[in-house]
């Protein structure tokens, strides 16, 4: 499918940015494909964005890179 795709000046938490990094190269993806996936996924609201196998190494990321975020703070950030 041909799409437009558009640059983005968006700001994220610097650990989740390390950890959505590190799953891009472990799916051997660019992060905006990653984002992009995550996305439509989310927007359709059915089926799991990542297999388990891909949840474990996105777990083992955040722990290497000390991001402790979860959904469960989702809007209520702060700087």
């Amino acid at each position: 499918m041909k799409i437009e795709r558009v640059q983005t000046g968006v700001r994220m938490e610097k650990q989740l940015v390390k950890v959505l990094k590190g799953t891009a190269e472990y799916l051997d993806m660019s992060l905006g494909d990653l984002l992009e996936g995550i996305v439509l996924h989310a927007f359709d609201g059915n089926d799991p964005v990542f297999s388990n196998e891909t949840r474990a190494k996105i777990a083992a990321l955040k722990n290497i890179y000390g991001c402790t975020l979860d959904a469960s703070v989702s809007h209520r950030l702060t700087e």
